[in-house]
């Protein structure tokens, strides 16, 4: 551990641990965090407190005449005014200077050696330390003698509310982003993955600047690093599960940004969900949460403080962080060419999209801003019925410029290196949830592994009459019924207004990004009546 002085900081704390090592992270979580334990595969378990999951209605970035012209302003990016932005750190100083100890701690984002950002995490608990010494990407000793002044700067003091009569405030949760003072700000949540998306959305800002593409995505390659594919895709809609292939190289799990010269992960580590894990489904996940790992809210059960992956009585969100190198088939460094081909997965729970279907750039731009998924009933309380769910860019919550921004850079660097688009359907066939099945898995990494052996690119396609898509008609080893979507219905009519119902949700919900956009975009959606 190296001595900091951190007065410039204004934080005058006595005992300070910088760079810490895991066994002492780990000491000082069991001895002085309440619940902290370890697993009994040597994960530490922590717990997040009230807050297991992010409060994206508490964010806001400050309003500054240097960046407000960028920013997408609205739901996703609310306004802070400067003085606000200055009591909340304030605030968040004056409870750290009350800590008996500080844990600091010093990272990168970014794999890319020319976008590179050096990232200092400053916090009271050893288990806050700990997830983010394992999610940014760790120097080696002589980086971090060399290290300096950090780029940007996050203050967790997120055991202590925010003031609740503080103009703007919503709630005693705040998470406060200034991108020209460099700095962020956690008040009133003690969940993690507030730093990891407060990073990503500092990328996702500064990295369009440079006309680069930040990516809500995972990544894989060959063993050459060549021949690399982007997943992009919400929850449940298999992102994970399709990049742990053991025929592929995983380049990260999550986030990354599309450079010059290639791809590269933002990350040093994986965030994945532990409900219901188990080594038959995520091998390559399970023997990684090991020594080095945190468990977050899970139920360890007593003998063996073995993790219960089915007990859901804390959230269901459980998590688990790890370093990337604990995957057996990582690419170190997390670095790879242009993919040849991306990939829009979407879990259709109406069954009426396509397994598979090739886009054009305008309409890669359209789905890509449109960001669509559905929900199945059982996954949230008081979802019945199957529900569509948008989220632009397949990541609206970290999103800073307008979504038509980063769709743009995309059908740029699509078009400049010659990149396929496919839209994948990991949901329902031959009806909506609860009259179809579900696609395969089998079936769906057949048509992942077709995609990536280039069968797809001069396959036969069929034009969708609903979404103007064109549906792959052929794939090896996938039954050609279920490949145009009303053939596989044996109820003609159920399936047109059940097409014609999601074709329009399409259409209303992109009317939010019609001005941001070019015709040509606004026209690749589904055809209007």
């Amino acid at each position: 551990m190296q001595t900091l002085d951190l007065s410039a900081h204004g934080l005058t704390v006595s005992e300070v641990l910088h760079n810490a090592p895991e066994p002492v992270l780990y000491e000082h979580a069991v001895r002085f965090e309440a619940g902290s334990r370890i697993s009994s595969t040597g994960a530490l378990v922590a717990y997040s407190g009230a807050k297991t999951g992010r409060s994206p209605a508490d964010k806001r970035l400050v309003r500054h005449p240097d960046s407000e012209s960028h920013v997408w302003w609205g739901k996703v990016n609310r306004p802070m005014e400067i003085d606000s932005f200055a009591k909340a750190r304030e605030r968040a100083l004056d409870y750290l200077n009350t800590r008996e100890r500080l844990y600091v701690v010093d990272g990168f984002a970014g794999w890319h050696p020319l976008h590179q950002l050096k990232i200092r995490v400053i916090c009271s608990r050893p288990y806050h330390a700990l997830f983010m010494r394992t999610m940014l990407i760790r120097p080696s000793p002589e980086q971090l003698r060399t290290f300096g002044e950090p780029d940007f700067t996050i203050l967790n003091a997120g055991a202590f509310p925010a003031a609740r009569l503080e103009e703007g405030s919503t709630s005693k949760t705040r998470i406060a982003l200034s991108f020209e003072e460099k700095q962020m700000v956690l008040l009133g949540t003690e969940y993690a993955g507030e730093m990891k998306k407060g990073v990503f959305t500092l990328m996702n800002y500064l990295m369009p600047r440079e006309g680069l593409l930040s990516m809500h995505c995972s990544a894989t390659a060959d063993a050459s690093g060549k021949n690399a594919s982007i997943l992009f895709g919400l929850s449940g809609t298999g992102k994970t599960t399709l990049s742990a292939d053991p025929k592929r190289h995983l380049i990260g799990d999550d986030e990354h940004v599309w450079a010059d010269d290639g791809i590269f992960n933002i990350e040093g580590g994986c965030y994945a969900k532990a409900i219901d894990l188990s080594p038959e489904t995520e091998p390559e996940i399970f023997q990684a949460l090991r020594f080095g790992s945190v468990l977050e809210n899970v139920v360890l059960k007593e003998p063996g403080r073995r993790v219960d992956f089915h007990d859901t009585s804390i959230t269901q969100n459980t998590r688990g962080a790890y370093p990337i190198e604990f995957i057996p088939n990582a690419r170190i460094p997390c670095l790879a060419d242009h993919p040849s081909d991306i990939i829009f997965l979407t879990c259709d729970a109406f069954g009426v999209l396509p397994p598979v279907s090739r886009l054009s750039a305008e309409q890669a731009m359209y789905h890509f801003i449109s960001g669509y998924t559905s929900k199945v009933p059982g996954t949230e309380e008081g979802v019945t019925e199957p529900s569509t769910t948008f989220s632009a860019c397949f990541g609206a919550p970290f999103l800073v410029w307008h979504p038509g921004k980063y769709a743009e850079l995309l059908a740029e660097k699509m078009r400049t290196h010659r990149a396929h688009v496919w839209m994948v359907n990991t949901g329902w066939t031959g009806g909506s949830n609860g009259v179809g099945t579900r696609i395969k898995l089998s079936h769906t990494r057949a048509i992942v592994d077709a995609i990536h052996a280039g069968v797809l690119a001069h396959a036969p396609t069929a034009k969708d009459p609903y979404f103007g898509i064109e549906a792959v008609t052929y794939v090896p080893n996938v039954p050609e019924q279920i490949l145009v979507p009303k053939n596989a219905w044996k109820d003609p009519a159920a399936y047109h207004a059940t097409a014609s119902k999601l074709a329009s949700a399409f259409t209303a919900n992109f009317q939010q990004f019609e001005s941001g956009v070019s015709a040509e975009v606004r026209a690749a959606g589904p055809p209007r009546a």
